[in-house]
């Protein structure tokens, strides 16, 4: 499956099509992690990889786990709808919510935004730095990559736990001013936009990105307040890049989400 071959890191980076599959790579990667460290998914539904000398638990198709092969087969929609190159910029979002019947009130949600530049490098497009005009190597966006994970697996395991049964939805967000109006990402159906209710109070929690010479991919995860009670104080700080995790006050970046199309 396109989950299990996930974590070859490439030697270059020279073209699209590579930065667009190391990408798409590494969101397995994360997805995989994120579900295995919640307790989503039984330890039968996960393969074991490496990723430079970190051992990443990778999803799997798994008969006796209708739910973890629907996933994988979600994320296989998705990269079919990417590798025709169509989508610039995306959010995909994973919500869990605890009643079936009531998909809109969630209780926990992972954000994976990832932006792609035709003019070839974009470093941190949310700050204000000179370095625009600086190359990323291929060992940045390793490094980067293996914090982002390392960062998962912090926060993760500083989290409190979710309900005992959760379900999953996939969301897929776009922007309309570079995808054609009649496009419809195949796997997908039109998604209503009637707003999502958060149960208890949010905290979004801003873990980490991974540039590549052509692409960028960030991750938030937005979780329950409460969930991060008993957190190590010393994962979180107010807006300091060089620590773990970032807590967000949600900027025009976030709530832009009206102007895309589900």
């Amino acid at each position: 499956s396109n989950f299990q071959n996930a974590v070859v890191f490439p030697n270059k980076i020279s073209t699209e099509q590579q930065s667009l599959i190391l990408v798409k790579r590494l969101l397995a990667v994360a997805v995989s992690c994120i579900t295995y460290l919640r307790g989503i998914f039984p330890e039968s539904a996960y393969g074991t990889r490496y990723l430079d000398d970190l051992c990443v638990k990778i999803l799997r198709e798994d008969r006796n786990c209708p739910g973890s092969t629907q996933l994988v087969k979600w994320y296989a929609n998705f990269n079919m709808c990417t590798v025709l190159n169509r989508l610039h910029v995306f959010i995909l979002k994973i919500q869990v919510y605890t009643h079936p019947e009531d998909p809109q009130t969630i209780t926990e949600c992972y954000h994976f935004k990832f932006k792609y530049t035709h003019n070839g490098p974009l470093l941190d497009f949310s700050s204000k730095n000179k370095q625009n005009d600086s190359t990323i190597t291929c060992a940045d966006t390793k490094k980067a990559s293996v914090l982002l994970i390392r960062k998962i697996y912090v926060l993760m395991q500083n989290l409190g736990p979710l309900p005992n049964d959760v379900c999953l939805t996939m969301k897929l967000f776009y922007y309309d001013e570079v995808t054609p109006p009649d496009y419809q990402p195949p796997g997908f159906k039109e998604g209503e936009c009637e707003g999502m209710i958060f149960e208890g109070e949010p905290m979004h929690l801003n873990v980490g990105e991974v540039p590549t010479p052509f692409h960028m991919l960030k991750v938030k995860v937005t979780t329950e307040k409460q969930r991060m009670e008993n957190a190590d104080k010393s994962i979180l700080k107010q807006g300091d890049a060089n620590v773990p995790l970032q807590v967000l006050r949600l900027n025009k970046d976030d709530t832009g989400e009206q102007k895309q199309h589900m």
